[in-house]
């Protein structure tokens, strides 16, 4: 008699939804549960979440995966975690109540605290900058704006995690607070050559390291599920684009991956040494397998992507559906000279300009909407070619490929002009839940689902590839005009401050 099929089950908490997903050997999707939760906005600024709503919704998604797979706990092999990453949460050690509302990756409350930090030191220890982007400081703000939590924080009576803390402890029935390399890389409080939380930066931010987790690999057993799940082992945590990085098996130096959504996320695995950036990336844990040595990241965000053709279709009413930009720039051979930066709130990698205003140049009578609608598409290559060519400088090494993942790659021709503008193909994958699978592929890693790397690359299927098709003297005239409207965005900043016109 065969023994039944068994699963990894990837729990992928992210800013707006909480999916569980589980995967069979293939990396076939088996099942999936979602389910959107809210964030709220108290004042400007300030982003939270209900950690509690969170944890509540990952249990009834887990169990609504298995029923929907039709399945037990027996079948699950392992559950791997991708999550949200700096989203800050603290709880009471004793009753798992968090004291205050998880604070939110996007809030910028605590900017005056971050730029009180040393950029130096910053930079030299963890590959970041001071921002209010990273957990540090929210946990900080916590610290000083609820009454007596900092001494019940130096005696480790209540915790600090991010979110895949905050799920490892609530899974285990409170048996285990820990953290993976990838996350920890994000708190602005681990040296990035120890791997350990320094001490410096915890007196600089003055937090107690008692309420810390424990660093541990991404791909190990952390322990075993209590309640849901019972004896499941949980093997697996990793921030999610990370996990977008491990499941697009970028598994070599130089292999690369953008994520696009509302924005654009490009990582690219640097190898076992972290390379410092001097262009304006940041320098993070990419993964780290059991006790094999770390692969390090570069990373670079590119603010507006996906937000620029919402906008077109909310703020400007040119489009009716997202989609159908696509269909609206295929009218047009070219941009007709128009180039849109979209500096919606500044320019973000590898500027850093926050004063940037976004910008249309090249406007004539000739230009159409289907000319805004190409140049909108063009902005989302060009901001890439942007973040390719500092990683590269930074590297030393040269990007063969971009794999893509998400909701933009169904954009046909965005993902040509992407090959287009960068002079290398472009691919996307069969599986389209590239953080998830990432997730799912650590945790079969740790308990032997998987036999090894070459076992993942094994289950990768190409869902699409695009060659580059621009003659390079267009390519090289094209980009020299986009960094001129870049230049514009950046010029139109200054001339606001003054008051000029």
């Amino acid at each position: 008699m065969t023994s039944p099929e068994r699963y990894i089950l990837a729990i992928d908490q992210g800013t707006t939804s909480t999916r569980c997903i589980l995967f069979d050997r293939r990396a076939t999707v088996v099942a999936v549960a979602r389910a959107e939760h809210p964030q709220s906005y108290p004042r400007p600024g300030w982003v939270e979440h209900d950690a509690a709503r969170i944890w509540r919704d990952t249990q009834r998604l887990i169990a609504r995966a298995m029923r929907s797979a039709g399945i037990g706990a027996s079948q699950v092999a392992a559950i791997g975690i991708a999550n949200q990453r700096e989203t800050t949460v603290v709880w009471d050690r004793a009753t798992g109540v968090p004291v205050a509302p998880a604070i939110g990756w996007p809030d910028t409350r605590t900017s005056s605290l971050a730029s009180a930090l040393d950029p130096a030191l910053i930079g030299a220890k963890t590959g970041l900058q001071p921002a209010t982007y990273f957990s540090a400081t929210k946990v900080q703000w916590l610290l000083d704006h609820i009454p007596g939590l900092r001494a019940r924080a130096e005696k480790g009576e209540v915790l600090f995690g991010t979110m895949d803390s905050w799920l490892i402890w609530n899974l285990t029935g409170g048996r285990e607070h820990l953290t993976d390399v990838t996350n920890a890389s994000r708190t602005m409080l681990m040296d990035l050559s120890t791997l350990a939380w320094d001490a410096s930066l915890l007196d600089v931010c003055t937090i107690p390291q008692a309420m810390l987790p424990s660093i541990r690999s991404s791909s190990e057993v952390y322990g075993a599920a209590s309640s849901v799940l019972p004896g499941v082992p949980i093997a697996a945590a990793m921030g999610d684009q990370q996990a977008a990085l491990f499941g697009q098996t970028c598994f070599a130096a130089g292999d690369a991956k953008c994520t696009y959504g509302t924005g654009g996320f490009l990582l690219m695995n640097t190898g076992s040494t972290p390379v410092r950036s001097t262009h304006g990336l940041l320098t993070t844990v990419g993964y780290r397998i059991g006790s094999d040595p770390v692969a390090y990241a570069l990373e670079g965000s590119i603010a507006v992507a996906g937000s620029l053709v919402q906008w077109v279709r909310d703020g400007l009413g040119l489009i009716g559906t997202a989609s159908e930009i696509e269909t609206l720039a295929g009218t047009v051979a070219d941009n007709g000279g128009c180039y849109i930066v979209p500096a919606f709130s500044g320019l973000f990698a590898p500027h850093w300009r926050s004063e940037a205003r976004g910008v249309i140049v090249g406007l004539t009578s000739y230009i159409t909407k289907g000319h805004l609608a190409r140049a909108v598409l063009e902005a989302t290559g060009w901001q890439t070619r942007e973040v390719v060519d500092a990683m590269n400088a930074d590297s030393g090494l040269a990007l063969t490929a971009l794999n893509v993942d998400g909701g933009m790659t169904a954009d046909n021709m965005l993902m040509q002009i992407i090959a287009d503008v960068l002079d290398v193909p472009v691919v996307r994958p069969m599986v389209a839940e590239t953080v998830s699978l990432g997730a799912a592929y650590a945790a079969g890693l740790a308990v032997g689902y998987w036999s090894d790397l070459q076992d993942l690359r094994n289950n990768r299927h190409r869902a699409g590839r695009w060659l580059p098709a621009m003659e390079a003297t267009r390519r090289a005239a094209e980009y020299r005009k986009w960094q001129r409207a870049v230049d514009a965005a950046v010029l139109f900043s200054s001339v606001g401050d003054h008051g000029q016109t």
